[in-house]
C-alpha cells in the first residue's frame, strides 16, 4: 500500500486573507484517509501485423505471445486471483462468478473450473519438485484432514483425505527454506502415506494414527509423537469437567512448552543440552505422576484414556528431548491444514477425486509461498507468466527459494 500526498491550500494566492500581508509557512497539519479502489478487469490486446515480401511473397509476423493456458482467455494475474480466492480466501467458484458479474464480466462457474484444472496441470511438475524437496529432509511433519467428495455411483458423498508433509526446521535454527507438500487420496488407508514417503528416511513427526505404523517398521523412519495431541485430551476433559487432575497434567505439560519458547531458533546441539538438563527431569516426573494417577482412576474414564494415550506413546513423545532437531509437537503440519479446513466450511464437497488432486497441487504452491514470506497471489502470477515456456531442466528456477526469492524484494511479490 502506497501513501499518496495531497496538499490543500486555503487560498490560491499566498496572501493573508485579513490584511493582504505575505504568508510564511510555520508548519502543517497532515490528515490521512484510507480509501479502497475496486479491483478491475483489463483487456490486453496483442496486435501482430502481417507482412508479405514483395519479392518472394514470404509472410512475416511476430510470434504470438505465450499464454498460461493454450488459447485461453485468462491472463496469469486473473488465473492466480481465481486460485487464491478459492483455496486461500475460501470463496467457491459460484460466488466468484457472482462477484465478477457485478463488475460486468460474465465468467460462469464451469469456465472458472476449467481454469483451475488448467492451472493445476501447469504447476503440477513444480508441485512434484516441492514434494521431492520435502521428502529429502531429515525430519518431516505429517497430518491429514477429510475432504468430502461427490460419489455419483452411490448417490452421496464419500470421504477422501488431504495429506500434508511439511519441511520446516527454522525453529532449530536451520536456514533451509520451508515447504509444504500436499497429496489427495480417496481413502485413509495406511498404504497412502507409505507410498508418499517411500523415499523418505529420517524422523516423522505425526499424531498417533495407526496408518503411519508401516513406515516405522525396519527403522528407516523414526517416530516422533506430538505433545499437542497428548495435551488436547487433558484440555478437553478439563474444559468439560474442571477436573483438578487434568489441570495438574496441563500445568506439567505447560512447563515443557515454556522451555521450548526460550530455545526456539537455537541450533540443535544447544536445544538438546537445554532439554536434557531442564525438560528431562520434568518428563520423568510427569511419567511417574501419570502412572501413579492411572492406578487411582476408573480404567474406562476419560482421564484414564488421556493418560493411556500419553504412556503408550511415551518413547515417541520424549524423543525430542535427546534430538535438538525434533520439535515438541506437530503444529507445523496442523497449521498447514488450516486453509483446507476453513475452505471445507464454504464448499462442503469436491465434485470428484480430480478436484481433490487439483486442490493438493495448488495448496502445495500457495502454502509454500506463504511459508517463504512471498505474496501468495503474486507468486503464482510470477510462475504462470513463465512456466509455459520454461525449459523442463530449469523448472527449479521457479521454486519459491530460487529466482522467486530474488523477486521477493519487489513489493508485488513480498508478503
Amino acid at each position: 500500500m502506497r501513501a499518496q500526498c495531497r496538499y490543500s491550500r486555503a487560498h490560491a494566492a499566498c496572501a493573508c486573507p485579513d490584511c493582504g500581508g505575505e504568508l510564511k509557512k510555520i508548519g502543517e497539519d497532515v490528515a490521512e484517509q484510507l480509501e479502497f479502489i475496486a479491483e478491475h478487469f483489463k483487456v490486453i490486446r496483442h496486435v501482430r501485423p502481417k507482412f508479405a515480401c514483395a519479392k518472394c511473397s514470404t509472410l512475416v509476423q511476430a510470434p504470438a505471445p505465450s499464454r498460461p493456458i493454450d488459447k485461453g482467455l485468462a491472463g496469469p494475474g486473473l488465473l492466480a486471483h481465481v486460485a487464491v480466492f478459492k483455496y486461500l480466501d475460501h470463496l467457491p467458484l459460484y460466488r466468484q462468478s457472482e462477484i465478477y458479474a457485478r463488475q460486468g464480466v460474465d465468467l460462469d462457474r464451469s469456465t472458472l473450473a476449467d481454469w483451475i484444472g488448467g492451472i493445476a496441470r501447469l504447476v503440477s511438475p513444480l508441485s512434484e519438485l516441492i514434494g521431492r524437496y520435502v521428502t529429502t529432509a531429515s525430519k518431516v511433519h505429517a497430518d491429514d484432514t477429510t475432504v468430502p467428495v461427490l460419489d455419483p455411483g452411490r448417490g452421496r458423498a464419500k470421504t477422501g483425505r488431504l495429506w500434508v508433509y511439511v519441511r520446516d526446521d527454522r525453529p532449530a535454527g536451520s536456514k533451509d527454506s520451508p515447504a509444504a507438500y500436499y497429496r489427495y487420496t480417496p481413502s485413509r488407508e495406511g498404504r497412502h502415506p507409505c507410498e508418499h514417503l517411500k523415499r523418505f528416511a529420517g524422523t516423522l513427526q505425526a499424531d498417533g494414527f495407526s496408518g503411519f505404523d508401516g513406515l516405522y517398521e525396519g527403522g528407516r523412519v523414526v517416530e516422533a509423537a506430538c505433545w499437542a495431541h497428548a495435551r488436547r485430551k487433558f484440555y478437553d476433559l478439563h474444559a468439560a469437567t474442571k477436573s483438578p487432575l487434568a489441570a495438574e497434567a496441563l500445568g506439567r505439560i505447560q512447563a515443557l512448552y515454556a522451555i521450548e519458547g526460550q530455545i526456539r531458533g537455537r541450533p540443535p546441539d544447544e536445544r538438546q543440552q537445554v532439554r536434557q538438563a531442564r525438560a528431562g527431569p520434568l518428563l520423568e516426573g510427569l511419567k511417574q505422576w501419570l502412572q501413579a494417577t492411572l492406578a487411582t482412576v476408573w480404567a474406562k474414564s476419560e482421564l484414564a484414556g488421556a493418560i493411556g494415550y500419553a504412556l503408550k506413546r511415551w518413547t515417541a513423545l520424549t524423543r525430542y528431548r535427546d534430538d535438538g532437531a525434533i520439535e515438541i509437537d506437530n503444529n507445523a503440519a496442523e497449521r498447514a491444514l488450516r486453509a483446507p479446513v476453513l475452505s471445507r466450511k464454504n464448499f462442503p464437497f469436491a465434485g470428484a477425486d480430480s478436484g481433490g488432486e487439483r486442490a493438493a497441487v495448488l495448496y502445495t504452491l500457495l502454502e509454500t509461498a506463504k511459508l517463504n514470506a512471498l505474496n501468495p497471489e503474486a507468486y503464482p502470477r510470477f510462475v504462470l507468466q513463465r512456466i509455459a515456456v520454461q525449459p523442463v531442466n530449469r523448472l527449479d528456477e521457479l521454486l519459491p527459494w530460487n529466482d522467486a526469492r530474488e523477486l521477493a524484494r519487489d513489493d508485488r511479490l513480498a508478503a
